[in-house]
Order: C-alpha cells, then sequence, then structure tokens
C-alpha cells in the first residue's frame, strides 16, 4: 500500500494542534498547544483569548509537527483542517493558516467537521485491526453529545442527541458548583474517588426516548442538593459555597454514575439493536474512567476507545478523518470558509459543498 501523509491542523476551541498521519492508522507527529491553565481563571474558554493564543502559536506547532515526524514537506501529500463546529474566531486562524499554507506549497486542501474528527480518532486505535461497519459511535465531549449509527466512511445517521446541555458542559458545570477546578471532568473524576455512587438519587433523564439525552436537569438536580439557602439581598452566591455537611466525594460520585448510566445504557441498546460490529467512543468525556470501565462491563461487543492524548482535541484525529475524505474526492477550495454550527451530515457519493 502507497504510502499516503496527511497534516492534519485543528483549532476548533482551544487546543492549537498539528499532526503528520500517514494513512489515516499511524501517528508520525501529533504536537498539542494547550490553553487550560490559559483560561481556568475564567472558569471556562474565553473565545477572544483562546484566538490570539491560536495566532501566537500555530506556526510553531505545524513546524513542530513536520519536524518531529521525521518526514519533509515535500513528503506531505495534503492538508486537513478543521472548520467547523467551534468557536468562530478559533477556527478562522486554523483555517486561515491552513489555506495559506496549501496555497503556497500547492497542496490539496481538505476541510474537516470537529465531529467527525472524534469519529476518526478511533481509527488510530489498534491500526492493524480495521474496523468493519456498521459501527454505533457515542462522542461525547464539552460541545456534544450525539449518537451516531455509521454504515461506511461518510454514511451517517444520526440516532440522538442531547436536547439541552451536552455532557462534558455538565461536567463543568457540576464542577464549577462544588467549586472544583476547571475542567470539570478531570475534577469531578479525581472528587468522586472514594465517594458513594448512591448517597445521591440523581436522575436519569428522557427514559422514553430511547436515544436522546439530557443533562440539564441532572445539573439542577445537583445544584439543589449541594447549594444552601438563598441569602437575603439577592446577593449571588459564589462558586463553591455548599449547604453544611455536603460530602463533596458523594456529590460527585453520584453525579458521574448518572451521567455514565445514561450514556452507556443508550450507546449498548443502539449497538444492539442495529447490529452493529463494534461501538466506538470519541470525545474529550471519553477519558473518563468510569465511562471506560461501564463500557468493558455492560456489553460483550468490542468497544474501541482513543488513548487519553486523543480523546481531547487534536489533530491526530483531524488528519486521520482528512485521509478518508482524500480517498473519496472531498476536497475543499481555497474559499473555504468556517462554520461554527457545523452538523455531521452524510456526504457519501455527493460533494460537501466546500
Amino acid at each position: 500500500m502507497f504510502m499516503t501523509l496527511i497534516l492534519g491542523i485543528e483549532t476548533s476551541c482551544d487546543e492549537t494542534a498539528a499532526a503528520v498521519v500517514e494513512n489515516g492508522r499511524v501517528i508520525h507527529a501529533d504536537v498539542v498547544a494547550s490553553q487550560t491553565d490559559l483560561h481556568a481563571r475564567y472558569g471556562g474558554v474565553f473565545p477572544e483569548v483562546a484566538a490570539r493564543a491560536h495566532i501566537e502559536t500555530i506556526d510553531t506547532v505545524v513546524e513542530e509537527a513536520v519536524l518531529t515526524s521525521g518526514k519533509n514537506w515535500q513528503e506531505i501529500e495534503a492538508i486537513a483542517v478543521t472548520y467547523g463546529p467551534g468557536l468562530p474566531g478559533s477556527l478562522l486562524v486554523g483555517v486561515n493558516f491552513a489555506k495559506g499554507l496549501a496555497l503556497g506549497r500547492s497542496l490539496p486542501l481538505i476541510g474537516v467537521n470537529h465531529l467527525e474528527g472524534h469519529l476518526y480518532s478511533t481509527w488510530l486505535v489498534n491500526p492493524e485491526k480495521p474496523i468493519e461497519f456498521p459501527v454505533v459511535a457515542l462522542i461525547v465531549s464539552g460541545g456534544h453529545t450525539e449518537l451516531v449509527l455509521m454504515r461506511d466512511h461518510g454514511d451517517y445517521e444520526h440516532l440522538g442527541g442531547t436536547i439541552d446541555d451536552a455532557a462534558g458542559e455538565a461536567f463543568d458545570k457540576v464542577g464549577r458548583l462544588l467549586g472544583l477546578p476547571y475542567p470539570g471532568g478531570p475534577s469531578i473524576q479525581k472528587a468522586a474517588e472514594g465517594g458513594s455512587t448512591t448517597a445521591y438519587d440523581f436522575p436519569r433523564a428522557l427514559p422514553e426516548r430511547p436515544y436522546d439525552f439530557s443533562f440539564s436537569g441532572l445539573k439542577t438536580s445537583v445544584m439543589r442538593a449541594v447549594r444552601p439557602p438563598h441569602p437575603h439581598g439577592g446577593e449571588k452566591l459564589k462558586p463553591g459555597t455548599l449547604r453544611e455537611g455536603v460530602n463533596v466525594a458523594d456529590v460527585a460520585a453520584s453525579f458521574q454514575a448518572a451521567v455514565v448510566e445514561v450514556l452507556v445504557t443508550k450507546t449498548v441498546r443502539a449497538a444492539e439493536t442495529l447490529g452493529a460490529t463494534e461501538i466506538l467512543l470519541a470525545g474529550g468525556v471519553s477519558a473518563n474512567r468510569a465511562l471506560r470501565e461501564a463500557f468493558s462491563q455492560q456489553t460483550t461487543l468490542p468497544v474501541r476507545i482513543p488513548p487519553l492524548k486523543l480523546c481531547t482535541d487534536n489533530a491526530a484525529m483531524i488528519a486521520a478523518a482528512g485521509f478518508f475524505l482524500y480517498q473519496q474526492g472531498q476536497l475543499a477550495d481555497y474559499t473555504l470558509d468556517v462554520k461554527p454550527n457545523l452538523a455531521l451530515t452524510t456526504y457519501r457519493g455527493t460533494s460537501r459543498g466546500m
């Protein structure tokens, strides 16, 4: 098989990333400049700060990816870049840099859907063992919770998703309620160690809708359980202000258990009902230890989960998705624009309109 090297660029949120990937499966370089510490003081991502940080680091990150890959620019066959969904300013930095680079080096340009990138992070797991369709994939991240049936490359059926907060958003908001450091996912996982998963009977929403999710009510239930009575005078309670006797470990463990149960139950139901060969789990929340363990315990189907480094935003997944798009002739031109609200849609046999 011929070697096709794709350079991937990812700047959809607060990670500036570049990677070089061979044939959509083998990583030669994967460089990520994280902004987590930069945004921690705000308790979440500050869009203008994120965009400026991307501008300051993207050139260095791309050069480092090519250098550490052991390859040279003449071996790079195409450039893949995230064009949505994400923060508009952040996306613009990556797309405009990729367009300039592609134009300057006379390379094809590939626009990649960020959600599709998360799906293809699983193609970087066990490269020697191909994925056989159909598969059911759960994309679960800070901004997205989506359940997808994938019949082939580019052939997707949206089964369900969140009707309000994504799972990652719920982790961040509950973490803030409990006074835990940003981001909420890792902080709640750590706080939950030693806590009781049954100390609080938090709700499991939408049992009547087999493939949809809702976490807003769960977040509200946690707030009611931990917040003290509102003070007189209408002043706002500071994050981390808890009623007397609240055990943070118990709250964190019970909340985490509620999220995990809903995500696993609905995904396994979809996979078994629809005859999937395996389950793909991707996105930042897929790094959660309790979620990974629950999948391994609650289904006999193979579950493919990326290593922790590939769960959060990275460019290796963008390069992997870009390879399969490139194979099918799904190329962009230099008018490629950002689409902050881009949805995951089928493109198989059609033009993506890029």
